[in-house]
């Protein structure tokens, strides 16, 4: 099927903004329906679009080049007739008239547009932090730069235990690096997976060597141009080669609230993610999407949601009817740990935490319950070196399946039997 796209007034039929999976895979999503209309892509960073897993995992380990992050090369782009706009971020949009403009003050007139301009790393307020060696890793650069100082013996201090940090201390110490982890929490990941779980991954990387300074913080970084050493909110002075922050990200959504687009915690957008203005649709990190499995709004800040989210957003836009309402879902690899999680736990939620076999043996299941009825409902469920469960998980959350608690931690009672 093709859709005519030429164009009203002169409009591009699709703009994309954004240099992430997102961005990619919406392409992908229209030239399903549509093999003619133009395509433009627009970048704040002078690179293809890319996917960020890698960076925090085999690419920064040194185990896949650099080039293996990227969605698709040159010549697919051209393959698909996109005009590449790279390194020329977007400024200002008005969405009545239709109008995006760029940095260099070139104006793009478009019918339909995809917002995909995913987070940024939220920087440490601290003295001391725009010293040399203070790196963060959210983008291609800042992983190339990590990985030059992760050589053996250099000491690395991580400011944040959440996924970023654990996946960077796991390869500091593939590479023989020293690393001390400081976190004001009392646990990893203390408010996605709760203090039970959270205290298992502790144990985790204090197996392979990982020192944490729980319940402390950063006075301030030492150092005349390059970093020397962190100095905690508790006093002492930790030497450092490099520092990494990892203390969160922030959905970039500039561009939609200086057009007067609704944002709450992300874009706002519908089941189609179609946002609050016409001809404007939000994907990725950035889009706070309505589930309908979920009730709710929700925005995901991982690979799976920028990977089918971008693509669910190009079908939108061609024209396909779309809802977009998958169980949210995430990866991780830590040393010889694979995990998968499904599910959604709201912020502040009272879930209790129920194990499926012994987290000392790093093979366990771990749910996320709420009581309900004779039994609990599962919000969200995570497998460690336990694999083909996830596709149950997903309809347990899905189907709001109330379940007896005693066959949910019974690990001879296959998940199947419950859904």
């Amino acid at each position: 099927m093709t859709t005519d796209t030429t164009g009203q007034q002169g409009r591009t039929a699709y703009v994309i903004v954004g240099g992430g999976l997102a961005a990619a895979k919406a392409i992908e999503g229209i030239r399903e329906s549509d093999t003619d209309g133009a395509i433009v892509l627009v970048t704040e960073e002078d690179r293809l679009p890319y996917e960020r897993p890698p960076l925090s995992k085999a690419v920064l380990k040194g185990e896949d080049e650099m080039e293996t992050a990227f969605t698709h090369d040159r010549d697919w782009y051209a393959e698909q007739g996109v005009e590449l706009r790279l390194g020329r971020p977007a400024t200002s949009l008005d969405a009545e008239q239709h109008v995006l403009t760029l940095a260099d003050g070139d104006a793009l007139s478009y019918e339909r547009l995809l917002i995909a301009t995913g987070s940024s790393a939220r920087a440490l307020d601290v003295p001391g932090a725009d010293l040399d060696g203070v790196l963060y890793l959210r983008e291609m650069q800042e992983s190339e730069a990590l990985k030059a100082r992760l050589t053996d013996g250099a000491r690395i201090v991580i400011v944040g235990a959440g996924w970023i940090g654990l996946e960077v201390a796991a390869a500091a110490r593939d590479a023989g690096c020293s690393v001390t982890v400081i976190e004001p929490q009392a646990a990893p990941l203390l408010g996605v997976m709760g203090e039970q779980v959270g205290g298992w991954f502790a144990q985790l990387h204090r197996g392979h060597g990982v020192e944490f300074r729980f319940g402390d913080g950063v006075e301030r970084i030492e150092g005349e141009t390059a970093v020397t050493g962190v100095v905690t909110t508790s006093g002492d002075t930790l030497p450092a080669d490099a520092v990494v922050v990892g203390v969160g990200i922030t959905p970039n959504t500039g561009l939609a609230e200086g057009a007067g687009i609704d944002t709450a915690n992300g874009i706002t957008t519908d089941e189609a993610l179609r946002t609050s203005a016409e001809g404007v649709w939000a994907a990725g990190d950035v889009a706070s999407w309505r589930s309908t499995a979920l009730d709710t709004n929700v925005r995901v800040e991982h690979w799976a949601n920028a990977h089918d989210g971008g693509l669910a957003a190009g079908r939108s836009m061609a024209g396909q009817d779309v809802t977009y309402d998958p169980i949210p879902f995430f990866f991780s690899d830590q040393y010889d740990i694979g995990l998968e999680y499904a599910g959604y736990v709201p912020r502040g939620s009272d879930a209790e935490v129920l194990l499926r076999g012994e987290p000392s043996s790093n093979e366990f299941m771990a749910f996320w319950v709420v009581p309900e009825g004779d039994g609990v409902r599962v919000l969200a469920g995570m497998h460690v070196n336990v694999w083909d469960t996830i596709d149950d998980v997903q309809r347990l959350v899905r189907d709001r399946t109330v379940v007896d608690r005693d066959r949910l931690t019974d690990a001879d009672v296959p998940l199947a039997d419950l859904t």
